[in-house]
C-alpha cells in the first residue's frame, strides 16, 4: 500500500502521477487535482480542463479572466 501526498491515506489502490520530474502518490483523482491543478487567479476554483492563460496568469473562463483586466481572451473561437 502507498500513502496519499495529499490526505495522507494508506490505500492499496493507489497510484502515481509523474509532474514536472516529480513522483507524486495519490489514492484518489480529488486529492491528485487539489495538489496538481492549477487555481484560477480570479474565483480561485481549481481548474480541471484546459483554462486560459495570459502571461503566467491561468484563468478557468474568460469571464474570469475579463474580470481581472484581460479583454483579448476567449473561451471558444
Amino acid at each position: 500500500m502507498a500513502i496519499c501526498d495529499t490526505c495522507g491515506n494508506d490505500y492499496d489502490k493507489s497510484f502515481q502521477v509523474i509532474a514536472l520530474n516529480k513522483t507524486y502518490t495519490f489514492d484518489s483523482f480529488e486529492c491528485a487535482i487539489n495538489q496538481l491543478a492549477p487555481t484560477c487567479a480570479n474565483c480561485h476554483v481549481r481548474i480541471m480542463g484546459h483554462g486560459l492563460e495570459k502571461n503566467g496568469t491561468v484563468f478557468c473562463c474568460n469571464h474570469c479572466a475579463e474580470q481581472k483586466g484581460v479583454t483579448e481572451l476567449r473561451d471558444r473561437s
